[in-house]
């Protein structure tokens, strides 16, 4: 089988995941053709992440003359493609509120998409997300393009899934993937006749870039991996620390990461005065985050709106407890077991859980961290999900996660 990759923005700081995947996939023997809408706007680090970019074929990004080139021939050479692809274009553009504009884009790059897979002979498109790209996936096979899958992570995508038009891309689709069962019961809200079409693979990460640690962090530092933004609430952070810092004068968390929060952040370490206890790092390469995570004693993620994200399990793969919120599928990795679970939206809480942390001994620390790599290792293990995902390439409603 030959097999292409479709992301929208790629590479990026934020989807080493996916690269992670398709190189697991390609150590299985099954090669992946890289295609992407554009190139993101950010500043690539990580040396994977810069040679994956020029892996890449992009569909817009470079390619506005072949774009329109192969729309104004498609009537020419695909007319009962393009006449057999209306009602589905329609379909989409009556669910979203992108507008007509945009949704004729996707169908242009749907087009070019359908004939350049057709020369490389590619089978089958995977997409990440159930946003454009997929819908350009799905538009590409009604023209008479290969089949498609795509994976469902949330949380942006399930807000209106009705928008996205969720249900026609399950339906039409050989499979959909689900990264938890949280979000799997969500799809199924949109598409409860296609039960057997979605298969629960859990996102994986490559243990063999993830030592567990034999000895604690450092006591009282902390650190929180992602995008600065309103999701991932870092902004609460200052006050919780500055609830917490007079009885525990050693606590420390480093932010690893930036985007469009950093200064209301930055205003709130100035307001509660914890600039010796809160620092913004910026981004770091991969190395560098799996060195940060190691260093400290607890990884904290207060999230408001989450898929069940991969900075979870890298922390608990190196052996390092985790403090996080209730929300979407985190408690079907995170319990009392691997470290502490509060409700979103709560500088109380937060601050509470940072002083559950701050009262452990180093061998509870430990023994929480011992946990979550077991559970890493029996349920997100990268080569697994490869196999699981490999195995539904080839026979697509026969799998169980």
């Amino acid at each position: 089988m030959k097999l292409a990759y479709l992301m929208n923005s790629y590479p990026m700081t934020s989807t080493t995941f996916i690269r992670g995947e398709i190189e697991q996939l390609e150590a299985l023997g099954q090669p992946v053709k890289r295609f992407a809408v554009r190139h993101w706007e950010g500043k690539l680090l990580d040396p994977d992440d810069i040679a994956e970019q020029g892996r890449t074929e992009y569909l817009l990004t470079g390619n506005l003359g072949r774009l329109i080139l192969s729309a104004l021939t498609e009537p020419l050479v695909n007319p009962f493609g393009l006449l057999r692809t209306l009602p589905v274009f329609r379909h989409v553009l009556g669910q979203s509120r992108g507008g007509f504009a945009k949704n004729v884009n996707y169908l242009l790059q749907a087009i070019y998409l359908r004939r350049r897979t057709q020369a490389l002979g590619i089978d089958h498109v995977h997409t990440h997300f159930s946003t454009n790209a997929t819908t350009v996936a799905l538009l590409a096979h009604h023209l008479g393009g290969a089949r498609y899958s795509f994976t469902v992570h949330g949380p942006d995508e399930l807000v209106d899934p009705k928008e996205n038009a969720l249900g026609r891309k399950v339906a039409d689709s050989a499979f959909t993937v689900a990264i938890t069962q949280y979000c799997r019961g969500r799809i199924l809200e949109e598409a409860p006749d296609h039960a057997a079409k979605v298969q629960i693979i859990h996102c994986g990460i490559d243990l063999t870039k993830f030592t567990q640690a034999d000895t604690p962090g450092e006591a009282g530092r902390f650190v929180c991996v992602g995008r600065l933004c309103p999701n991932k609430a870092q902004s609460l952070i200052p006050a919780a620390v500055a609830m917490v810092c007079r009885e525990f004068p050693q606590v420390q968390v480093d932010l690893i990461g930036d985007g469009e929060d950093r200064a209301l952040i930055e205003a709130e370490i100035l307001r509660h005065g914890v600039q010796d206890h809160v620092r913004i790092l910026g981004w770091a390469d991969a190395p560098g985050v799996r060195s940060a995570i190691t260093r400290a004693s607890a990884l904290l993620l207060p999230s408001y709106a989450e898929g069940l994200p991969i900075v979870l399990m890298e922390a608990l793969a190196l052996g390092r407890p985790v403090l996080t919120t209730t929300i979407a599928g985190i408690p079907e990795l995170v319990d009392d077991g691997c470290g502490w679970i509060f409700p979103s939206g709560s500088v109380d809480a937060i601050a509470e859980a940072l002083r559950a942390a701050l009262r452990s001994s180093p061998e509870q620390l430990m023994a929480l961290g011992q946990e979550g790599r077991r559970r890493i290792e029996a349920r997100h293990d990268a080569t697994r999900s490869a196999e699981l995902l490999e195995r539904a390439l080839v026979s697509p409603v026969t799998v169980a996660g």
